[in-house]
């Protein structure tokens, strides 16, 4: 018998936790019942938790219950919750990791402490000096693996190459049959535009482009990042991170405005009718919940952040996230992507 993907997760992180995250573990079981290859270890207050699960009925075999007397707030900065964050939900998810008893960690908790935490506890990968933080973005083929989206305000030319090969690995994990196409997010397609930063990565993501891992596809602008031509689009923290709310902002204008101007008079609430489930369709495909699960890459194991507002469905995409990076064996996937390290 194969050993089951093991998921460690804080139930008490995040706005409306544990009953959201309770109710995403239980869609998560439902979709996956017939599977039963995987385990969660549910951190947090025991009696929460089992309050929470009475309202549901997930199989025994599937769960483990592991109590924890505190919970790290969304208000505490890094520094003052480390100090008092080793008996937390949190602390004990990640750490987890390092015991030996989990594969990945989700948490919907404070995003500046997890990324501490996780550091502190998984430590980094060898020669990779700084974490990234990556997410999915929707493209018009399929989807785009994009980072780093803030943990990193300043990079030089060797972290862009890291992220790229880490980018990829996650993205081979996710989607084992499509190859990655990696670029370089930029103000300009030509060769001669950018920082000399962004032009010292080009070279060196040429020079390591090739079959195995990735294919480097040059440059893109950011009015690209969606038509599909790449599949890992990389850049700082800062550059990343205003580009994510730029297009959050944006998904949300269309969306809202879409809805007004639909229901303004009765013609268009007629016209409604006829246009109901293409307009459906529209909605989910923009529906931020899809793609809720941002990944800490560069450490020595896998670290899941929730957006700690999202619902139920939501930290149900991140928990089902989880379950894909860890079948599609990521941390395999970076450690033959690093291979040409080991050699500098």
């Amino acid at each position: 018998m194969s050993k089951k993907i093991s998921i460690a997760i804080d139930a008490m992180g995040g706005e409306n936790s544990p009953t959201k995250t309770i109710e995403g573990i239980n869609i998560f079981v439902k979709k996956n019942i017939s599977n039963e290859d995987f385990l969660l270890n549910i951190y947090g207050d025991e009696k929460k938790i089992n309050y929470e699960l009475s309202k549901f009925k997930i199989p025994h075999n599937l769960i483990k219950i592991i109590h924890t007397d505190s919970v790290i707030s969304d208000e505490e900065s890094p520094l003052t919750a480390i100090k008092n964050s080793k008996n937390t939900s949190m602390w004990s998810t990640i750490k987890s990791q390092v015991d030996g008893v989990s594969d990945i960690s989700l948490s919907a908790g404070n995003t500046g402490v997890l990324l501490v935490i996780s550091r502190m506890i998984l430590k980094m990968i060898p020669k990779v000096s700084k974490p990234a933080l990556a997410g999915l973005w929707p493209n018009q083929n399929s989807m785009n693996v994009v980072l780093d989206l803030g943990a990193n305000i300043e990079c030089n030319d060797t972290n862009l190459v890291d992220f790229a090969e880490l980018g990829s690995a996650l993205y081979k994990s996710l989607f084992p049959n499509d190859k990655p196409l990696v670029s370089l997010l930029n103000i300009g397609s030509e060769e001669i535009k950018g920082t000399e930063t962004l032009k010292k990565a080009y070279q060196k993501l040429s020079s390591l482009s090739n079959e195995k891992n990735f294919l480097f596809k040059g440059y893109l602008e950011g009015n690209e990042i969606m038509k599909g031509k790449t599949n890992v689009i990389v850049t700082d923290g800062f550059t990343g991170n205003i580009a994510l709310k730029t297009a959050e902002g944006t998904a949300k204008f269309i969306t809202e405005n879409l809805k007004d101007t639909l229901t303004k008079n009765l013609f268009t609430r007629i016209s409604l009718i006829f246009s109901y489930f293409a307009l459906k369709n529209f909605k989910q495909r923009l529906d931020p919940r899809k793609y809720n699960g941002a990944i800490f890459l560069g450490l020595n194991g896998p670290v899941v952040k929730s957006h700690g507002a999202t619902d139920s469905l939501g930290f149900y995409y991140s928990l089902d996230l989880c379950y894909k990076i860890v079948k599609g064996k990521f941390m395999e996937q970076i450690k033959n992507n690093l291979s040409h390290l080991e050699s500098d």
